[in-house]
């Protein structure tokens, strides 16, 4: 995640002008016709965009996030860590009386272990589907059979790098939550304790 008022180099209270002032004399030098480079002068302006944008600024300032600053995983981290966000605001339990970041984490860490498990089994398949491939006689015109096998054994293997990828993106929320504790209310656990 680039942080925008570091690119630009302003503090966090910088009003517009300064803003202003600052992406003009970066940009200055960090425009490819002054021999910048693109991808550092669009990373500039798109810092320079967003903290001229009351809402954005405010939702990054609140958040740390923008959707055009962020990394495609970590978007995907967001949402699955907003997938549990909701989870926890709609848990009818007494804040307090129970860690919630802890809970995210072994969901995470619950959907690693089930998705690393769906891998295997993807794996077991396609190395059956070969076996069957190398077993079967070819016919000689058309090898529909060998294509049909050929093809699911292509699937499978997308379908993979899709559970990969989708682990990464777990892997992020996980990372996300990195520094995070919760305090636990002894009371309310002891008063769950006897109620039970």
């Amino acid at each position: 995640m680039i942080d925008p008022y570091e690119m630009l180099g302003v503090s966090r209270e910088a009003d517009g002008a300064a803003i202003k002032l600052a992406y003009r004399k970066r940009a200055k030098t960090a425009h490819p016709d002054a021999g910048g480079d693109v991808d550092m002068f669009s990373k500039l302006t798109m810092s320079y965009e967003l903290l001229s944008d009351p809402v954005r600024r405010k939702v990054y300032d609140d958040t740390g996030y923008d959707p055009e600053l962020a990394d495609t995983k970590d978007l995907q981290g967001l949402v699955i860590l907003e997938t549990l966000v909701n989870e926890i605001i709609l848990d009818e339990r007494e804040p307090g009386s129970f860690d919630p970041v802890a809970a995210m984490r072994r969901k995470l860490t619950d959907k690693i272990v089930n998705a690393r498990f769906h891998i295997l089994e993807m794996e077991r398949h396609r190395a059956r589907i070969r076996n069957h491939i190398d077993r079967i006689g070819k016919k000689p015109d058309a090898d529909v059979l060998g294509r049909m096998l050929r093809s699911r054994c292509d699937t499978i293997n997308d379908a993979i790098v899709k559970a990969e990828t989708e682990i990464g993106h777990i892997e992020k929320a996980y990372e996300m939550l990195d520094g995070y504790s919760y305090e636990i209310d002894a009371v309310a656990v002891e008063m769950k304790t006897a109620a039970e």
